[in-house]
């Protein structure tokens, strides 16, 4: 998609009425977005969490351990009516995607933004590698564009002071807690942001404590549920950071990563927002906007959080950058770099979407948890049914007397949701797995007295401690494969359970996800159910 933008040496003036929205120009810009994303959508292979999505969203409960029930909820819905699909599972990711587009444009609208201005912050994120990111259904497809629209209200509140928009924010960050549990931090942002840089006015308004009222109830339902579960979520942080540092260079790599999801022209654009910011009187009433994302990146490395978590912030970025460059002085040199910005986020955008993922045959052997997340973003995670078919291979194993008491027990919560997935062509028992979210869908019924366990060749160890008989019945090892999936994965027949498996479940259950490549003692935590 390229992004045509016309340059002038001389600042647009600033009109005294407020300019129109360019509805049209937004929405071709949206829509184009939208196709382009829907027909490339299913180039890649299933991530690993869209099939535990998959599987969250055939046991739909209010809310799980390690998200809300919004994401479960709609892969269920695809489920249904497009079994099989990766497009229809994607599409709802799509849709948030395009939808950011158009709140980077009505951002930029409520800062004065000329219609020029409004089509640039639009065709920044739509040329962004952040929008070809959020295409996967994840909780973030859903979190960053939420997050938008309540920067949005803000914003939209500053020109305007009415304050029913400040309940809707409320609303949308109440929505928001039921996809993805970081909307308290991002609201507690725009707050700091706002007592820092004003306006203090806000402070002052009924409205604003209501609806940080209302985000406040949403949390009370799952507050309880992770009170009855021994609160997994507070474990997680550890678990994240050491998964960050071991595949995007920890804090050290979180900035250059950063910036290649907001691409060349949206990079450029959170320069120039930054120095507006602070020089342009016309934009002072919202620095609140950058500050806030300053102070929640900088919490979120500190932390050695993911670099898409303050993503959500760039809709905002890219608005406030576009008025600035539009409305306000410039030189030609900034007119020409701005033009390569954006062709070199078009070039990338194109190639990101027609040349990726590479094939299978380029793939190189995985030494680490690095070489792993770059061959993932290149590769994709593939090759889920050569892991169902070792599966099957190894239940082909057992007698029909077996078969009759038997179940499929997983290491890990992306193999159990691709058995899952895939293993209905081959007339599969339940599948359970202890691994993460997946272990709080419960353990296999006390009657399972042979387990099919798929998980890491290094696990029989382990699995002696907790059946009587072990027998490995099938290998998977492709040099050039990704660990947990084809490479360092085994197939065990294990009969026999010690202890009724609503026993030994707590000591089997762990929050950690092992690929083979990394561990971290911190990381171990177990949940008690």
């Amino acid at each position: 998609m390229t992004a045509v933008i016309a340059i002038r040496t001389e600042p647009e003036k600033t009109t005294e009425t407020h300019p129109e929205f360019a509805l049209r120009g937004v929405a071709l810009i949206a829509a184009l977005a939208t196709v382009v994303l829907t027909v490339t959508a299913a180039r890649y292979d299933y991530f690993g969490d869209e099939l535990y999505f998959l599987s969250a969203g055939r046991r739909l409960d209010y809310t799980f351990a390690d998200q809300g029930v919004v994401v479960p909820l709609f892969a269920h819905i695809a489920d249904v009516l497009a079994p099989g699909s990766l497009t229809a599972l994607r599409f709802p990711a799509v849709l948030m995607a395009a939808g950011a587009v158009v709140v980077a444009g009505l951002i930029a609208y409520e800062l004065r933004g000329s219609r020029r201005a409004q089509l640039l912050a639009a065709a920044t994120y739509a040329t962004s590698s952040l929008i070809a990111t959020q295409v996967q259904l994840s909780t973030f497809a859903f979190d960053a564009t939420l997050t938008a629209v309540i920067t949005w209200l803000f914003t939209r509140w500053v020109r305007t002071r009415q304050d029913w928009l400040l309940i809707v924010a409320g609303l949308v960050a109440a929505l928001d807690m039921q996809v993805k549990w970081m909307i308290p931090l991002v609201w507690g942002c725009l707050g700091l942001a706002m007592i820092l840089c004003g306006p203090r006015e806000i402070l002052r308004r009924p409205a604003l404590w209501v609806s940080t009222g209302i985000l406040a109830l949403s949390l009370v339902p799952i507050l309880y549920w992770q009170s009855q579960h021994n609160w997994p979520q507070l474990a997680m942080g550890s678990i994240i950071g050491a998964e960050q540092d071991a595949t995007g260079f920890g804090p050290a790599g979180f900035i250059p990563q950063w910036l290649g999801l907001a691409s060349f022209l949206g990079g450029l654009m959170i320069l120039i927002a930054f120095w507006a910011a602070f020089k342009l009187e016309a934009l002072r009433p919202y620095r609140f906007l950058p500050a806030a994302l300053v102070i929640m990146t900088v919490f979120v490395i500190f932390t050695h959080g993911r670099p898409y978590y303050p993503t959500g912030f760039f809709p905002a970025m890219f608005a406030f950058g576009a008025v600035a460059f539009w409305q306000h002085y410039r030189r030609t040199w900034l007119n020409v770099l701005t033009m390569l910005a954006a062709a070199g986020s078009a070039l990338v955008f194109i190639a990101g979407l027609t040349v990726l993922p590479l094939p299978d045959s380029w793939r190189s052997p995985t030494h680490d948890a690095l070489d792993l997340g770059l061959q993932s973003a290149v590769f994709g995670t593939t090759n889920w049914s050569h892991l169902v078919s070792a599966v099957d291979a190894g239940y082909n194993t057992l007698s029909p007397e077996e078969k009759a008491h038997s179940a499929i027990v997983a290491q890990g919560y992306w193999q159990a949701g691709a058995v899952e997935q895939f293993g209905g062509r081959y007339h599969l028992p339940a599948t359970y797995s202890p691994s993460r979210g997946f272990g709080f869908f419960g353990p296999p019924p006390n009657s399972a007295t042979t387990i099919i366990y798929v998980g890491l060749d290094t696990a029989e160890p382990e699995l002696r401690t907790h059946f009587d008989e072990v027998e490995r019945v099938a290998q998977l090892d492709d040099p050039k494969g990704t660990p947990g999936i084809d490479r360092m994965v085994a197939v065990w027949k294990c009969q026999g359970p010690k202890q009724p498996w609503s026993t030994m479940w707590d000591s089997m259950t762990t929050l950690y996800f092992d690929l083979g490549l990394w561990h971290d003692p911190r990381a171990t935590t177990r949940p008690t159910h």
